[in-house]
């Protein structure tokens, strides 16, 4: 088989890809994704989150359920590292929430090198992927194809934290994504907020990629794990995958884009000859081309978590009476698309300063209105919530290695947590924060005691227990880093340094980690290099 271009992976950026570049009938695409189709009633119920995140085994389909190497910094302890398994990709099973960053991310990425990534160039792609329930404005777009809603029925115990941030201190923000990022509110969503769709999660691959899969010049070929980028000299020419336990190939005219993932990008690169030269002698892979970076530079959000118990039902337990009502909730949502099943789970947050000097927040808030602990790997009889506190802009720095020369092993994954000390200031910083709002009047009616005893901590104690319990909030990037200096991966047009006709277009190619959620950026950069090749055609 022969196609223009090949995609590899089919999570959010795979899947902007294969829609936009589809969109020239003169093309011809193929997207290769390792996952199913990304349908599955998990995947559209928004609640299913507290199913495909932890990857129980009914859920395991759509989650790579990836481990870290041991962290130093967080006691010895081995990390989860979710990462969807799906068309969607990661947006499949995250909390949807839409958050951008800030706008001096994106100026810092143009100050670094990467024309063409100031705020100014990329507003434009993010107000042009949007279809945003509040309209059209200077920040928010209505014609794209993304939907971003407000969440129709918020727990009360949701608006109940946003009244203790504000008790604390801190402003109310109805819109993180508009003039101002700082303060305390409800997140918007990717969820369908109109249609026969409403209410369902509007993953990436529901909003690009399902209604266009009748486009005869689109092929998408499921259950299929891409093994190594084909090359003649030093150009790429097609892929190799295997599917139901042979291995195939396809061609690629133009050019093979790898859409894997912070995780998938580098391994697959390494895997084809393509990285540290040293590193591939070990695992015994040729080299093709000595890039050092390649796997370097991962930035990750790592997090504390504090959890409640509470006597409230309006939030998600585990007993006889959370089950039936869990039962009689799917129904309604299935009906009507709204309910406790249509919730997020993580409802409220804010993007808060450590220290009212600095220019930009530094810390993000989450509040979950079920208990998360280790992930909800741990399971917890009864009611609460959760509420965590992220580093937005963490100065660790951590890498992606090879497990083996087969594709089937998983990466080695080392975000080195902590290893900075700044990072674990500002995270002890932030615990205080927290703690000081959980604290507050307003939520003491649902607070029936946090079942660690965090919230009450500080100093040394605070610290070891963030070092025993902290971990990631899903956010890695940086991989495959974007740059014009000469050790960069890719050049700002996201074409691959050391080989040709290769392009990389994911959250890899961040320079450093943006101050909000990943996955509306990682839509945009699809957007914006996809509009900009089918300009150059």
């Amino acid at each position: 088989m022969e196609f223009d271009y090949v995609i590899v992976g089919g999570g959010s950026a795979g899947c902007v890809m294969a829609a936009r570049l589809a969109e020239n009938p003169r093309l011809k695409i193929c997207l290769v994704e390792a996952g199913g189709s990304g349908r599955q009633l998990a995947i559209r119920m928004p609640l299913g989150v507290a199913g495909t995140v932890p990857a129980f085994p009914f859920f395991r389909f759509a989650n790579w359920a990836y481990e870290t190497e041991p962290q130093a910094g967080l006691n010895g302890r081995r990390g989860y590292q979710p990462r969807g398994r799906c068309l969607g990709g990661s947006s499949a099973i995250n909390a949807m929430l839409y958050t951008r960053g800030h706008p001096s991310d994106y100026d810092g990425w143009a100050a670094r090198g990467c024309t063409g990534w100031g705020w100014e160039d990329v507003l434009p792609w993010f107000r042009f992927s949007e279809r945003n329930e509040r309209g059209t404005d200077a920040y928010h777009g209505f014609s794209g194809v993304l939907q971003v809603g407000d969440q129709k029925q918020p727990r009360s115990m949701s608006k109940a934290f946003i009244a203790a941030a504000r008790e604390a201190g801190y402003p109310l923000n109805d819109d993180f994504n508009g003039r101002v990022q700082e303060g305390v509110g409800l997140y918007q969503v990717t969820q369908f907020f109109d249609g026969k769709k409403r209410g369902e999660r509007c993953s990436v691959a529901a909003a690009y990629l399902h209604p266009r899969l009748d486009w005869p010049n689109l092929h998408v070929i499921t259950h299929a794990h891409a093994t190594r980028i084909l090359f003649e000299n030093s150009r790429a020419t097609g892929l190799e995958f295997r599917r139901n336990g042979t291995n195939r190939i396809v061609k690629a005219r133009a050019e093979v884009i790898l859409c894997a993932g912070v995780f998938g990008s580098p391994q697959l690169l390494k895997l084809s000859g393509i990285g540290p030269a040293d590193e591939l002698s070990r695992h015994g892979i040729p080299v093709l081309s000595n890039v050092p970076q390649v796997g370097e530079n991962l930035q990750d959000h790592v997090d504390f978590v504090m959890n409640f118990r509470t006597s409230s039902t309006e939030s998600v337990g585990y007993g006889f009476r959370g089950g039936w009502r869990l039962a009689t909730e799917a129904v309604k949502w299935w009906r009507t698309g709204e309910g406790l099943c249509a919730t997020p789970a993580a409802e409220a947050g804010g993007f808060l300063k450590s220290h009212p000097e600095l220019d930009v927040p530094d810390l993000q808030l989450h509040f979950t209105v079920g208990i998360v602990d280790d992930h909800s790997r741990k399971f917890h009889p009864g009611y609460g919530y959760s509420a965590h506190v992220c580093v937005l802009r963490p100065h660790s720095r951590g890498s992606v290695m090879l497990g083996s020369a087969d594709a089937a092993d998983a990466p080695r994954i080392d975000p080195r947590f902590l290893s900075d000390e700044r990072d674990a200031l500002t995270l002890i910083r932030g615990a205080e924060i927290l703690q000081t709002i959980m604290r507050a009047s307003t939520m003491a009616p649902y607070d029936k005691g946090e079942i660690h005893g965090q919230d009450r901590m500080r100093g040394a104690e605070l610290m070891d227990a963030i070092r025993s319990r902290a971990d990631t909030i899903y956010h890695p990037v940086g991989t495959c880093r974007m740059g014009s200096d000469a050790v960069s991966v890719v050049d700002p047009m996201l074409r691959l340094r050391g080989a040709e006709n290769v392009r990389i277009v994911d959250a890899s190619v961040m320079p450093s980690l943006i101050g909000g959620n990943t996955n509306a950026p990682t839509v945009m950069i699809a957007e914006k290099i996809a509009g900009e090749m089918k300009y150059n055609l």
